[in-house]
């Protein structure tokens, strides 16, 4: 319920930036920028799996095709009694894994090639298990959702920094209110995605701790998912793996912790992963749920 309401009110603070920049061209616009939010909130509830997916450039596979992938989370969605989600693979050499989809009827999880490579099927379990908890637990349509409107308002700012530059400040007039009109381009330019970044944030990291703590729980123990993850933390930081920025959140480890980049853990989706992997070492699971 709480996830579903998280995500109501970010559904409805899209549609409200949608029509923010709209009025912010003109009242005349206004409605254009209630359509286009509409069109971005649909799209974000409905397709923001298949977006997720594609980006990862993540493939379907059969259960002939890798039968221990389909064991094990066939195994996981039986304890956890959830509907067995659709399975994908990613090309990336670099190890990493993901879920996403609106609800448990409708989920994907998604490994890479990377990580099929470097971990035992034992830590893939724990991975595994860590992206079930995700889809039981609904994070996976806030985070989807999240990842698509931050997406979303990136994309509408890069329009608005191109219609300034066509049309010369939004009329191309000279004067205080053209210098106005561009300040305010501007700021919402760059403070637009920002304040998408920071939405992401306020959701991401609290959600790993969960799912790691109701993985390890599932399966009974937290030694393996804490030992897929010192690989992944490792390997995540010398194989960059090609994702938007908005989608890095929905990953186990960041898949662009290799970027070195100012004030970066301020700005991380992911809580410290040697604190990850600390939590996990340091608690019992005898009690599965």
């Amino acid at each position: 319920m709480i996830n579903n309401v998280k995500t109501a009110i970010m559904l409805a603070l899209l549609g409200a930036i949608c029509m923010g920049i709209g009025a912010f061209f003109g009242e005349g616009w206004l409605l254009v920028g209630l359509v286009v939010g509409l069109v971005f909130v649909g799209g974000s509830y409905w397709f923001s799996d298949t977006v997720a997916i594609k980006a990862a450039r993540a493939v379907p596979v059969s259960e002939a095709q890798m039968p221990q992938y389909y064991e094990i989370v066939r195994d996981l969605t039986t304890r956890a009694h959830m509907p067995m989600p659709r399975l994908y693979v990613s090309p990336s050499a670099q190890p990493n894994a993901f879920a996403t989809g609106r609800n448990p009827k409708h989920a994907a999880v998604a490994v890479t090639q990377g990580i099929l490579q470097i971990c035992t099927w034992s830590e893939l379990r724990g991975v595994l298990a860590h992206e079930i908890s995700h889809v039981r637990n609904r994070d996976i349509l806030t985070a989807s959702v999240a990842a698509s409107i931050a997406m979303g308002i990136t994309f509408l700012a890069r329009v608005l920094a191109w219609s300034g530059l066509f049309f010369g400040g939004l009329g191309g007039g000279r004067g205080r209110n053209a210098d106005d009109n561009i300040l305010g381009l501007l700021a919402m330019v760059i403070l637009a995605p920002l304040a998408a970044t920071l939405l992401q944030l306020a959701l991401s990291r609290s959600r790993e701790y969960e799912a790691d703590r109701d993985g390890a729980r599932l399966i009974g123990d937290g030694e393996p998912l804490a030992s897929a993850l010192s690989k992944l933390d490792y390997s995540s930081q010398r194989i960059p793996m090609q994702v938007p920025r908005e989608m890095a959140g929905l990953f186990i480890v960041n898949p662009l912790a290799g970027r070195r980049v100012a004030f970066g853990n301020w700005f991380s989706d992911h809580p410290p992963t040697d604190k990850r992997i600390a939590r996990l070492r340091s608690e019992e699971w005898a009690h599965r749920l």
